[in-house]
């Protein structure tokens, strides 16, 4: 995946932008800033994959970023490239980014989460450094939510957790009980919350968002 293209809600309709400058697939992209200044981030990713001892394939995982700078008029601008993240061996790839706007002093919070360890990206250094632990770990294989919500970081999952198989056997029951765990950056601490899923279909967190609602 190359090819990038912005949605203009007015319009109804998609507006094509300048393309990566390289082929990335399985990427995290993400918004930066408000008002007049605004980028657009795309970290991590893979592109052509690579063989071991000329048999088996293997994905070769970037490390870098690249950001564009999103100008007032809805345009996009050039990609300027971001150089590696983390050294060889560090890691292999990215795990799940959620971002939490005016984090400090205006600047904003990027967040990853990779198993059970939350990871915090620094901007001047451009490295990712390690924030806090999750206190309960989801089993291996679960799937689980990362959502910023109000300054928050939610982890979300199912508290009694299956595989997918068993998941896709029961799929005429209820949704069950959902564990959120919430981690708030500003004050390190942690907090958990149980409550009832509204669906009556099973959940798959792998892709999660969240949003207020008043009433």
């Amino acid at each position: 995946m190359s090819s990038v293209e912005r949605y203009d809600v007015e319009r109804d309709e998609w507006v094509a932008l300048d393309g990566l400058p390289r082929f990335r697939a399985g990427c995290v992209g993400f918004f930066v800033g408000n008002g007049e200044k605004r980028e657009f981030w795309v970290m991590g990713g893979y592109g052509e994959s690579r063989t071991i001892s000329g048999v088996f394939p293997v994905d070769e995982y970037y490390r870098d970023a690249v950001v564009m700078e999103l100008r007032s008029g809805n345009g996009g601008g050039r990609w300027r490239q971001i150089g590696d993240m983390w050294e060889e061996g560090e890691r292999r790839r990215l795990g799940k980014i959620v971002v939490i706007d005016n984090y400090n002093r205006g600047q904003p919070g990027i967040f990853m989460l990779d198993g059970d360890e939350f990871f915090r990206y620094e901007m001047a250094s451009n490295r990712w450094v390690e924030e806090s632990r999750v206190p309960r770990k989801s089993p291996f294989n679960s799937s689980y939510g990362l959502v910023a919500l109000n300054g928050e970081l939610y982890v979300i999952s199912l508290m009694k957790t299956e595989s997918a198989e068993a998941r896709r056997l029961r799929h005429h029951k209820k949704g069950g009980t959902l564990y959120m765990q919430i981690y708030n950056p500003q004050k390190k601490t942690w907090r958990s919350l149980v409550t009832r899923s509204p669906f009556h279909h099973p959940m798959d967190f792998d892709t999660a968002a969240m949003c207020t609602v008043r009433m």
